[in-house]
């Protein structure tokens, strides 16, 4: 599927690591190093502008290795990116671990999956289909 992108930056343009990977690597489009103290976020920008079909969004997600080894995620994972924004895609960063972080300018900060979606409208009714689970929720399944 085709979908088009503006690239502002000087960075290559995104694109799947392997065959079958699901997310493509966003990059950090700044001029010189930013420093997130713990618990502080900032929005990066990426010099990124896409123009999705309609049906589709841009999910901005955590980078696995940025989460596990330094505390680093996405404050609204995933982030949501609808087909009718036109606008540069920023990634909302968090600090969660104790240590500062130095963010790089074309440092690989997020990934960004395409997904399709279905809207809906909602139907109000009195009562809902009874199922096994009921109003069981938070653990209520099992343990954890």
């Amino acid at each position: 599927m085709k979908v088009q992108i503006i690239n502002r930056s000087r960075f290559e343009t995104p694109s799947y690591a392997t065959a079958q990977a699901a997310g493509m690597d966003i990059r950090a489009n700044i001029e010189e190093a930013i420093t997130l103290r713990p618990l502080q976020r900032a929005i990066i920008p990426t010099g990124l502008y896409i123009a999705l079909p309609e049906g589709l969004e841009a999910q901005i997600r955590p980078r696995s290795g940025l989460a596990a080894k330094h505390g680093i995620t996405v404050l609204n994972a995933p982030g949501t990116i609808d087909a009718d924004y036109r606008g540069e895609i920023g990634v909302i960063l968090v600090n969660l671990s104790n240590d500062d972080f130095v963010i790089n300018p074309g440092e690989r900060i997020a990934q960004m999956v395409v997904a399709r979606y279905e809207s809906v409208e909602f139907e109000a009714v009195e009562v809902l289909d009874d199922t096994a689970r009921g109003a069981g929720g938070f653990g209520s399944t099992g343990r954890g």
